[in-house]
């Protein structure tokens, strides 16, 4: 019973701290962040192999005020040039910059692959390639060749609607409904007027004229339909 409980708050413990550490995805974390989590891990994963479990606890409290003035402090410019990496240009106006490859060690073949995966086969068509403080590349094309916009055709656009969900997976999303000044009462009657029943939906969504989208858990058949071609030999 010990070993399970102590586990489990350094579980509970581990998790709290992490959360206080703030919201950021492991693509997005630099250098320092990792070094922080590589540490609190290892402070928190103390106790498993010994039992000073309180000392662990605290060092692992005190990681984790020195790793948040850290990042309070790094939002002054002249710190945070010493904490994080400078972006490193890959390619400028169409020419490969050899000095910025190596210094990110990275090969041709793989800045062209990374280019590949954001749609660009030509490094002529490119502005500006940047490697960021993340690892993340980020690719500007030269004006004429990027998507054209509205804006460029003089074209004036509504504006963009985002559905909102109502049902998740059975479960009625009540914060949303409460957000549309709705009530279950009403959603209810809705289904009811489409014949659907909550416990077979995956989702429902409100729509910008207020109406409902449904996606149940029935699955249409399309035999020999191209435009509804399933891989495999089950189709």
């Amino acid at each position: 019973m010990e070993t399970l409980y102590r586990a489990f708050l350094i579980f509970v413990v581990g998790y709290l701290f992490l959360r206080l550490s703030g919201k950021k995805a492991v693509a997005q974390m630099h250098s320092f962040d990792l070094l922080y989590i590589l540490v609190l891990t290892n402070i928190i994963s103390t106790p498993v192999e010994v039992s000073n479990m309180g000392k662990s606890i605290t060092y692992a409290g005190i990681t984790v005020i020195l790793y948040k003035i850290f990042i309070r402090l790094s939002l002054h410019n002249k710190l945070r040039w010493i904490l994080y990496e400078s972006p490193t240009v890959l390619i400028q106006n169409g020419d490969i910059d050899r000095k910025g490859l190596k210094k990110v060690r990275m090969p041709i073949n793989e800045l062209l692959s990374h280019l590949r995966e954001k749609g660009y086969t030509d490094t002529r068509n490119i502005a500006i390639a940047v490697m960021e403080e993340t690892g993340s590349i980020s690719v500007i094309p030269k004006s004429e060749y990027r998507p054209v916009q509205p804006n460029d055709l003089n074209l004036q656009v509504k504006k963009e609607y985002l559905p909102i969900p109502l049902i998740l997976d059975s479960q009625i999303v009540y914060h949303n409904l409460k957000y549309l000044q709705l009530n279950q009462s009403w959603l209810i009657n809705e289904l009811e007027k489409m014949g659907e029943k909550i416990e077979n939906i995956t989702l429902a969504t409100f729509l910008e004229d207020g109406k409902l989208f449904i996606d149940n858990n029935e699955i249409k058949e399309h035999k020999s339909d191209p435009y509804y071609y399933k891989p495999g030999r089950d189709n």
